[in-house]
């Protein structure tokens, strides 16, 4: 992973892009991890080249969603909305976190502050219960600081990013 330029950004934002770093290396398995805001901007993203063609594992097969971490972003903001819809009406709380096992991988997100999501898209050999420790610690950190205005300030800086070659934009 190439880790995005945090020059110019506030130390808050500095160290949530240090939190999604070290949680995408340091907890094997994960492939990619998306911050979606409660609107469904992607926030924060392991991907740098988040809406390059779809990257390849070792083995040939994808090794992220299609678009990778903007794919990922609207994954997670469509889960998100669909089970906070299910435990309104099962009148059961609020969602602390929805994980989907897949044959191939799984999809594990968790609710951060305010609507925000925290999402990680792990493979098929990963440890659950390691991965869902990791992401409670991540939320953890960063809950108490995902203020609107660093929401906003991720937000432009994502916008900011330069462009990679053969990406479309």
């Amino acid at each position: 992973m190439t880790a995005p330029s945090t020059f110019g950004l506030s130390t808050e934002a500095r160290n949530l892009h240090w939190l999604l770093t070290n949680l995408v290396e340091e907890v094997p398995g994960i492939l990619s991890v998306a911050v979606v805001s409660s609107d469904g901007l992607l926030l924060l993203s392991s991907d740098p080249g988040r809406n390059q063609e779809a990257r390849q594992a070792p083995d040939g097969r994808p090794a992220g969603p299609r678009g990778s971490s903007a794919d990922l972003a609207t994954v997670v903001s469509g889960l998100g909305s669909l089970t906070v819809g299910a435990a309104r009406l099962m009148d059961f709380g609020a969602v602390r976190h929805t994980m989907v096992a897949m044959e191939e991988g799984s999809l594990f997100v968790m609710s951060i502050s305010d609507g925000s999501l925290l999402g990680v898209h792990g493979s098929a050999d990963c440890d659950m219960s390691v991965v869902a420790y990791h992401m409670a610690l991540f939320v953890g950190r960063a809950g108490h600081v995902l203020t609107p205005e660093l929401r906003h300030e991720l937000r432009q800086s994502l916008e900011a990013e330069p462009t990679a070659p053969g990406d479309g934009r």
